[in-house]
This record gives C-alpha cells, structure tokens and sequence, in this order.
C-alpha cells in the first residue's frame, strides 16, 4: 500500500509511519544513537556504546 501510494503521489503518512514502526519492532537493536547523542550534548548524559563496555560522555564542543 506505502508503495503504491509513494509512485502515484498520494500522501500516506499514518500508512508510512505505521510501517516504520513496524520495521524498527522486528529489529534486534533499534537506531537510537542519533537520540542518545542529542541527550548527551544537550543535558551531559551519558550513553553506551555497542561496540564497548561501560558509560560515555563526549564534551562536544572541545577542541
């Protein structure tokens, strides 16, 4: 339905975003860096990586 909707031009954004959701559920690890980073740099909390173990902060404005 999403397709189809996307090559005529039909706008169908509860379609799409109903299946964005549904795509992100079946993941075995959903895509939060992008938030984890943003919570970091805005509020100094911290986040934990994937591919090591234990807690980080980035002070995101050094040089």
């Amino acid at each position: 339905v999403v397709s189809q909707a996307i090559e005529l031009g039909i706008p169908a954004p509860a379609f799409s975003s109903a299946l964005a959701y549904y795509d992100s559920y079946r993941r075995d690890s959903l895509p939060a860096n992008l938030l984890q980073a943003q919570r970091d740099y805005f509020g100094a909390h911290t986040y934990e990586r994937i591919d090591k173990p234990g807690v980080f902060h980035t002070e995101w404005l050094a040089k």
